[in-house]
């Protein structure tokens, strides 16, 4: 068990010490989120927030902050493709390591990653008003984490068949951004015109979002008007997306490499 458990905490480990050394990536993934909430979220609010019959601000937060963990976890796993330009994947591959130890320990390394970003998002929405009890931001915590999980694994089945790079990040933001507005991040997605509501179905960040908001919105009054979903049918539909996304992903990206 510890030898097995061994290779994930090394990979994680490497990759938040990554992170740690690029200031510029910490930079630029915290002052998005606070650009969307703040400026975003605010107009929303000050708008249409007396017309919805809810906070505009409180809906975006909760969508950023589950967009903000599902993406920054999907897209660190950008970096097998890095290390496939340097070679270093086929030594940990050739490795007697498990392909999904391997995997899984370069989604709990984008996890720790991602996290600082989370606690960055909630004391963001705390200085701005956000309603937030010990309760609920344990809750965000707790689900955020699943969240970041859930995004490692859409990143890996994206990524898996993707030869380098530049064409990594030309469809990540391709796959991304429409996801922004099927999910619901920033507008609500209870009523939709027949093709969008099928897209959005498909959307994988749409369940994350909606995960977040079910334990953030449980036993307020805008609980109906916000969430689709109770909190374990979403669960239940990302287990069965990650196990999907983790065992054909790695055995694209395996493939890919043997094929070298």
């Amino acid at each position: 068990m510890i030898a097995s458990v061994s290779p994930v905490l090394a990979l994680a480990h490497r990759d938040l010490i990554k992170l740690l050394r690029d200031r510029t990536r910490l930079v630029t993934t915290l002052i998005f989120p606070f650009i969307f909430i703040g400026a975003l979220g605010g107009s929303l609010k000050a708008n249409f927030g007396q017309t919805a019959g809810y906070d505009f601000l409180v809906l975006t937060f909760t969508g950023v902050y589950a967009q903000t963990l599902f993406q920054s976890t999907a897209l660190g796993i950008i970096s097998l493709i890095e290390d496939r330009a340097t070679d270093f994947s086929q030594e940990i591959f050739v490795s007697p390591i498990s392909r999904y130890s391997i995997i899984f320990g370069k989604i709990v390394g984008e996890t720790l990653v991602a996290m600082p970003q989370g606690l960055a998002v909630l004391a963001f929405g705390l200085v701005i008003g956000v309603p937030l009890s010990l309760e609920q931001v344990g809750g965000l915590l707790a689900t955020g984490l699943i969240v970041c999980l859930f995004g490692g694994a859409f990143g890996m089945i994206v990524l898996s068949n993707l030869s380098s790079q530049r064409a990594a990040n030309q469809i990540f933001p391709f796959v991304m951004l429409p996801q922004f507005f099927l999910a619901g991040v920033f507008n609500p997605i209870q009523v939709l015109p027949w093709y969008l509501d099928i897209l959005s179905k498909i959307s994988p960040m749409r369940y994350a979002v909606d995960f977040v908001r079910g334990f953030y919105y449980v036993d307020m009054p805008d609980h109906d008007r916000i969430v689709l979903l109770d909190p374990f049918t979403n669960l239940g539909i990302m287990a069965v997306l990650f196990v999907a996304f983790m065992g054909i992903g790695t055995v694209l990206f395996v493939r890919a490499e043997r094929n070298r």
